[in-house]
């Protein structure tokens, strides 16, 4: 009796802990979800579309918030299609880490496509919509991709190569958008792709010779592009191939290059313990590190209740085998052998060897990897830019004359070209004093790691020229000039920036500055970031321009610079003032001062102030944390419209960038988050009357896009 009461008593328990972990199992979704979907909701504007939906959060998954399906506690799935959406997509995508469709097609949407995806989405349809700006280069990271649809959008610029990795992809379309350039050779890694649409866009050189290696391929459509040379043979004859509009060759075909094996490629990032299960696909999220380590003490308990258990049904069955006496001589034997045992054993105990183990990359660490890659040095590097002639440049510029003359930097001075094809282009004209500028073999090497910098708040090289000993550098143009034009100009017909506004390109501008810092290997520093050089375009967007120019400089390297580059005084942080040492860090710093010159408008160095006001940086940071004082620092121009508390989150970011210890200056990538959050409270507050008295009604600019 005794021992069913042990057993009855044992079941008991287990099935008391298989109901609490049902209960834990079946909880309310996903913290990290709920935040994700409320910040959508609010970069949304907040649409009634979205019934259930609701700005202050709740359990989605449960109260069936429209277009949310869910699995467990998780979302994997968002479809928004066709809704008659507007505003953007917000900066908390990446926060879905189960979603595998996002469909958000045919809305209004505007702005750029953030750079930060959910990382293990599967469909992600985004076309239809009104899309601007570049197509970002971390989808390079998402493995998962089965379907990517950018269609009927206003994209523009290259088309990054970033396919190699993406070996699920089936169906790619970046139809009707203005995207320029050559189609990249990685597309053709992508053996599972069976639709590729790229008609009517500005696309131009002949297609990949890599397409032949599609034989899924069943649509591929060029038409009406800019394309020439010829049509890759070995296509498969069953495609479904559509060219109109184009210039192709119509002779023979030139054989096709030598074979190359391709490069080994990359296993898929394994999912951190935040997110789901990679081993388990089909639970769409179920696995999270909450419930693992849940699942995993639960059966821990079972086998070791398990075993004791068993242990006391031994010793009660040979207790009822034998004889007292007998039962306890069996004891005393069993208990003295397990003692001797344990003494014997004693004494032959060592410490177990101390292995080091290595951390498991994380999911940052492992998609850094990728995005990047130093090419090599050498003549035969292959540049993502366009190879201008000397005679096109000066064409262009009208042989560099004064009129066409722009901007001058410590490099070289900078002329508008407009181009026979209608193009207007920004044309760099390089000093050649410096030794890596001379050697062209050197020139090219940092060409190329320049092409490579794909974002879209940084200024694009478009081509270049190493020519008759001249070194040329050609951007896109941006004809509002810089920040550091509008923001210092006596002019009066200068537009004026809203309070708004300059958080949005505070923001834009540190987006860039992350990504050169944490997501290009090795790390890119900028070594020369100033307003002069952060650009606006026709919506005030910035994008940062000279990024990885600073390698052309003299004795140019990853950590040290000529005082020749960080060429505007006011700007460059202590420890480069003592030991001439350039880090990411001195980069905050500088970021640091522009934004102090979009809170003030004041130059970072001026010497018509009175004598404790000529340097920002000392006048201004004792003043950060004093409200009535910071009251008294805004610019002018802004005639007192922003908001109190915005204005003063905004100041404390500031402090925390001008600190005159580089190892206390926070990553780029803590100043996005904490002023992506300034941009949410923002415009949450402004579609709440009243909440912010001194935020003026005239002030309309909405800073969440």
């Amino acid at each position: 009796m005794a021992q069913a009461a042990v057993v009855r008593g044992f079941f008991s328990v287990i099935i008391s802990i298989l109901v609490v972990l049902v209960v834990v199992v079946q909880g309310a979704t996903d913290s990290q979800d709920v935040t994700a979907l409320v910040n959508l909701y609010a970069a949304l504007q907040f649409p009634s579309q979205l019934s259930n939906w609701n700005s202050n959060g709740g359990d989605p998954c449960t109260q069936s918030w429209f277009g949310v399906v869910c699995s467990g506690a998780n979302v994997t799935q968002l479809n928004l299609h066709n809704l008659g959406l507007n505003g953007n997509l917000g900066y908390s995508l990446s926060q879905f880490y189960s979603l595998t469709v996002l469909d958000v097609g045919q809305n209004n949407l505007q702005g750029n496509i953030p750079y930060q995806l959910p990382p293990y989405v599967q469909q992600l349809n985004l076309g239809g919509n009104q899309l601007t700006g570049n197509i970002p280069y971390s989808l390079q990271q998402m493995w998962s991709l089965t379907n990517l649809i950018l269609n009927h959008n206003q994209l523009g610029n290259g088309i990054p190569d970033i396919f190699a990795n993406l070996t699920n992809l089936q169906t790619l379309d970046l139809s009707f958008n203005s995207l320029t350039g050559s189609l990249p050779s990685s597309l053709g890694d992508l053996t599972t792709l069976t639709s590729l649409n790229v008609q009517n866009n500005k696309l131009s050189g002949s297609l990949p010779p890599s397409l032949a290696n599609l034989k899924n391929l069943q649509t591929l459509n060029v038409e009406d592009n800019q394309f020439t040379g010829w049509i890759p043979p070995g296509l498969s004859p069953h495609l479904n191939l559509l060219t109109g509009g184009n210039d192709f060759s119509q002779s023979p075909a030139p054989p096709p290059p030598p074979y190359r094996s391709p490069p080994a490629r990359q296993s898929p990032p394994a999912r951190t313990t935040s997110g789901t299960n990679s081993s388990n696909s089909g639970s769409n999220g179920f696995w999270t590190g909450a419930r693992i380590g849940g699942i995993t003490a639960v059966v821990l308990l079972i086998v070791i209740a398990s075993i004791l258990l068993a242990i006391l049904y031994f010793r009660r069955r040979k207790r009822g085998e034998n004889m007292l006496d007998e039962e306890k001589a069996s004891r005393g034997s069993w208990l003295r052998t397990f003692g001797s045992s344990a003494q014997q054993d004693q004494p032959m105990k060592a410490s177990p060897p101390i292995k080091t183990l290595k951390a498991p990359p994380t999911l940052k660490t492992v998609t850094e990897r990728v995005v990047v890659r130093e090419p090599r040095k050498s003549p035969n590097t292959t540049i993502a830019a366009t190879s201008y002639s000397v005679a096109d440049l000066q064409a262009a510029t009208n042989s560099f004359a004064q009129e066409s003359l722009v901007g001058e930097g410590s490099l070289g001075r900078v002329y508008r070209g407009d181009f026979q094809d209608g193009q207007v282009l920004a044309v760099k004209k390089l000093d050649t004093s410096a030794p890596l500028v001379q050697n062209e073999q050197d020139f090219l090497g940092v060409v190329s790691n320049i092409a490579r910098l794909r974002h879209a708040n940084i200024t694009e090289l478009v081509g270049y020229c190493a020519e008759h000993g001249q070194r040329l550098l050609v951007y896109e143009y941006l004809n509002h000039g810089t920040l550091n034009d509008i923001l210092h100009s006596n002019e009066d017909n200068v537009k004026r920036l809203s309070w708004n506004v300059r958080v949005k390109i505070a923001l834009g501008a540190a987006r860039a500055l992350e990504y050169l810092h944490e997501v290009c290997l090795p790390a890119v520093v900028h070594r020369n970031f100033k307003s002069g050089n952060v650009l606006l375009d026709d919506e005030l967007n910035p994008h940062v321009s000279d990024c990885g120019i600073a390698d052309l400089s003299p004795l140019g390297s990853d950590h040290q610079v000529s005082p020749q580059i960080p060429g505007s005084f006011g700007y460059s942080a202590p420890e480069y003032a003592m030991s001439g040492i350039y880090t990411v860090k001195s980069d905050v710093y500088s970021f640091g001062v522009v934004m102090l010159e979009l809170l003030t408008g004041r130059k970072p160095l001026d010497s018509s102030r009175p004598r404790a006001e000529q340097s920002l940086v000392r006048w201004a940071t004792p003043q950060l944390h004093d409200i009535d004082a910071l009251a008294k620092m805004v610019d002018p121009a802004l005639k007192g419209i922003y908001p109190a508390k915005s204005l003063s989150r905004f100041a404390d970011i500031i402090a925390l960038c001008v600190q005159p210890e580089p190892e206390f200056r926070p990553p780029m990538s803590e100043l996005v988050q904490a002023l992506v959050r300034l941009m949410q409270r923002a415009s949450l507050s402004k579609r709440r009357s009243g909440d912010d008295r001194s935020l003026d009604h005239h002030d309309t600019t909405d800073i969440s896009g």
